[in-house]
């Protein structure tokens, strides 16, 4: 050691290191990781001050997702945070069943077998869940309510997700109330998408509503553009279809879901034992109307819609 040095600045004490396993890219996480990072800062973390993040990345092939997660766990992590859906909580649980593990995702953990009770979950898991999953059904009467003339939509499904079968249930059951018919269309790969968006003007369908699937919310911005290139009525689980210039979202607040993740971390870190931390529940719902795409798209939106709405934008 060099003279003079304190040994407290030459060699600084090892700050915890928490794993972070998405789904996706840094750049389709962004605003997630934001609401996590804001939600470690509330529980007293700041990464680089006193723990660090070590980050791995499926970019979009989830079936690396446990190969990620094992590589997590062999780096000597504290805690594994598992955003971004069932497909992630699965892979960190396959991966060590000693490390906590932090979830959030949009459907029910325990219908899913994530856990087997919210109030205490068993093990080393515990997590956040939104509505998401639970609300698909109240898409297609959203978009029916905008788009009144129409007597069938394309509904888009991921058929890779744990709950894309239950969710057809609930929207068959919607549609037979409403009176309209349904197309499904199985979408897992991003190429996909375009044909069936293509489909739709001149055809017999005159939206699409998306089932909550993560694989969906992260390319809000590609549904967006893809919505306004072939002007089709559509609506999603997520407000950045919203905000990237689609008509409609419809879905749990993603903000709240990863802040309060971050906050389950630093908790986490603090000795809290997952079996402590009931699974939370985030409540609140919301619906996003883009009035100024409505009106490229020659549609109205009924005004009992416009001010029941969370975010509407002129």
């Amino acid at each position: 050691m060099a003279a003079g040095i304190p040994s407290a600045l030459a060699q600084p004490s090892a700050q915890p290191v928490v794993g972070y396993l998405s789904p996706e890219s840094p750049q389709l996480f962004a605003t997630r990781l934001a609401a996590f990072r804001e939600g470690l800062a509330e529980a007293g973390y700041d990464e680089g001050r006193n723990v660090m993040l070590e980050f791995r990345w499926a970019e979009g092939h989830y079936e690396r997702l446990p190969v990620l997660a094992q590589d997590l766990v062999e780096h000597g992590i504290k805690v594994l945070v598992a955003p971004g859906g069932a497909p992630v909580a699965f892979a960190a649980k396959s991966a060590t069943q000693t490390i906590p593990i932090v979830f959030e995702m949009g459907g029910d953990p325990v219908a899913l077998g994530v856990v087997d009770n919210l109030a205490r979950p068993p093990g080393n898991v515990t997590g956040i869940s939104s509505l998401s999953v639970d609300v698909s059904r109240k898409r297609l009467e959203f978009l029916r309510n905008v788009v009144r003339n129409a007597s069938a939509f394309t509904v888009i499904v991921n058929p890779t997700s744990p709950t894309a079968r239950s969710q057809l249930r609930s929207l068959n059951e919607a549609a037979e109330n409403l009176g309209v018919a349904l197309q499904v269309s199985s979408v897992s790969r991003q190429e996909e998408f375009e044909p069936i968006f293509a489909s739709v003007p001149g055809g017999t369908t005159k939206g699409i509503v998306f089932t909550s699937d993560p694989y969906f919310a992260n390319r809000s911005q590609l549904l967006a553009e893809l919505a306004l290139r072939y002007a089709v009525p559509a609506i999603t689980q997520s407000r950045d279809f919203v905000l990237g210039g689609g008509l409609l979202s419809y879905g749990g607040d993603f903000t709240q879901s990863h802040l309060q993740a971050g906050i389950y971390t630093g908790e986490v870190l603090k000795g809290k034992s997952p079996k402590d931390l009931p699974v939370q529940l985030v409540t609140k719902v919301e619906l996003f109307i883009n009035a100024k795409t409505a009106g490229i798209l020659g549609l109205t939106v009924p005004p009992s819609l416009l001010s029941g709405a969370d975010t509407v934008i002129e």
